[in-house]
């Protein structure tokens, strides 16, 4: 059978039922992201004009789920994930892989692929209908439920239901960041390079040291509604050897990585600046420095930093 090429043009829209809520929209989303060998070419805009192009590409092959998504500028980063294994491939930094179900791309993978999992983070509501690159979408807001994050907008796809922008919006709605795809090919069979991947030749899976996770005291004692602990490690700077204790926080849609560490011979007091759709906070708390980094307003990464406790073994 030939390939079904699907190319993002002027189309007609399929028939939507106008009764669809959100929930049903994010279910179609995730079945097609997971089902439909695709080929998507997508930009990440930043203010500032900062362009981030991408190649991402999925297929199923003989029950098998093969992903590759490829950074085209600069010196390029390759990420592949074979079923739960993702590979990382960087210039001057040793392969490695993970044990992992979702690629950490442009667009949160629990979003595209288990939506559900987002509720006691965020609140979705079906907006309307309107074009994107010349196709007929579907518009969903994602609202923070307990407002201490930044909002999003997603238009689907109404014919494959596949994700064809999403804009990340501070309180005001102001587009701080735009992924944007640009084209994308659904074809009958996976593409040939992905049939072609050697799983034998992909780096071992990294072990987890349970004893450095717990090496260190610090616990958030608030966090937005949803946002729990994922990941926390301890070790010393490479230049001056200072001890780093690291919180890696989820809310299954945005990251946030919080630092503690011995406060240097110069104090710097508080620090809150944006690069991008970052944010970087930074505050002294009695002899120790927090830095907070993630897409998140800077008054939440405050309140995040003032609420570390030590908890007494």
């Amino acid at each position: 059978m030939a390939p079904f090429l699907f190319y993002i043009s002027a189309a007609s829209a399929a028939d939507v039922d106008s009764e669809t809520d959100a929930r049903q929209w994010l279910g179609n989303m995730a079945q097609a992201m997971q089902s439909l060998n695709y080929d998507m070419s997508l930009v990440i805009l930043q203010p500032g004009g900062t362009v981030e192009p991408y190649r991402w590409r999925h297929g199923v092959i003989d029950g098998k789920t093969v992903e590759h998504l490829s950074m085209l500028n600069g010196p390029g980063r390759d990420v592949v994930r074979v079923d739960n294994v993702v590979s990382y491939f960087e210039p001057n930094v040793p392969a490695f892989s993970i044990h992992s179900t979702s690629i950490n791309g442009p667009i949160s993978g629990t979003l595209l692929r288990n939506p559900s999992a987002l509720t006691a983070s965020y609140d979705f509501v079906l907006v309307g209908r309107s074009r994107v690159a010349g196709r007929a979408t579907q518009q969903i807001r994602i609202i923070s439920r307990d407002k201490s994050r930044y909002g999003y907008s997603l238009w689907l796809d109404q014919e494959t239901s596949l994700p064809l922008k999403l804009d990340m919006l501070d309180s005001q709605g102001k587009v701080l960041e735009q992924v944007q795809i640009t084209s994308v090919a659904v074809t009958v069979n996976a593409e040939e390079s992905l049939q072609n991947v050697d799983v034998a030749n992909l780096p071992e899976v990294l072990i987890a040291n349970p004893a450095a996770a717990n090496a260190h005291r610090w616990y958030a004692g608030w966090l937005p509604d949803g946002m729990e602990e994922i990941m926390r490690d301890r070790h010393r700077l490479p230049v001056t050897g200072a001890p780093v204790d690291y919180l890696l926080l989820s809310d299954g849609l945005i990251d946030v990585s919080v630092y503690v560490q011995p406060v240097g011979d110069a104090t710097t007091g508080e620090q809150a600046f944006r690069v991008g759709s970052d944010t970087y906070f930074s505050t002294q708390i009695g002899q120790l420095t927090v830095t907070i980094v993630g897409k998140l307003p800077p008054q939440t990464a405050n309140r995040i930093a003032q609420s570390l406790v030590v908890k007494v073994p």
